[in-house]
């Protein structure tokens, strides 16, 4: 099932728009560019293909418009150009999603709550999230402020991991 696009969610949307139309065989419009209108001329292996074409730009576009908010619809003829318009949009979400999860580890504090090992594997999704988005933090900077945010009464762990 394709979940409705709201801005945060595009590159699952994609994945997930990809996938349901490959299953189905129905991703041809979204891998090849529209083929030469067949004429009286062609030969019928080009209009069997420019058919299967148009049959999968017909059914992308609809499978594409259901699974987004309509004041993103927009009048693209073919689901390539459609699918790539829609990710031009949301380019711009994905540097503040990658600012979003910068500010998330750098604001993180730890939670009694959720436990040592809980926050570390929070601390370490980030960063494996931010290395998707080509940003790379080491992960001595990972433990180092894990270290430093934890309260006072952890201080035997930061003099064991000092030594």
């Amino acid at each position: 099932m394709v979940e409705i696009l709201i801005g945060s969610n595009f590159k699952r949307w994609k994945q997930d728009i990809e996938f349901a139309l490959g299953i189905v065989d129905m991703d041809l419009a979204l891998r090849e560019d529209e083929p030469v209108r067949p004429n009286d001329q062609n030969i019928v292996d080009q209009k069997a293909h420019y058919a299967r074409w148009e049959k999968s730009n017909r059914l992308s576009l609809i499978a594409m418009k259901r699974s987004i908010a309509e004041h993103l619809i927009s009048g693209l003829p073919y689901a390539k150009q459609f699918l790539e318009a829609v990710g031009e949009r949301y380019r711009v979400s994905d540097k503040a999603e990658a600012g979003n999860l910068l500010s998330k580890l750098t604001d993180m504090r730890y939670d009694v709550a959720i436990g040592i090992r809980e926050f570390i594997l929070k601390m370490v999704h980030i960063q494996s999230k931010l290395k998707a988005h080509e940003i790379v933090i080491s992960e001595n900077y990972i433990v180092h402020h894990a270290l430093n945010v934890l309260p006072a009464k952890f201080s035997h762990i930061k003099t064991a991991y000092s030594a």
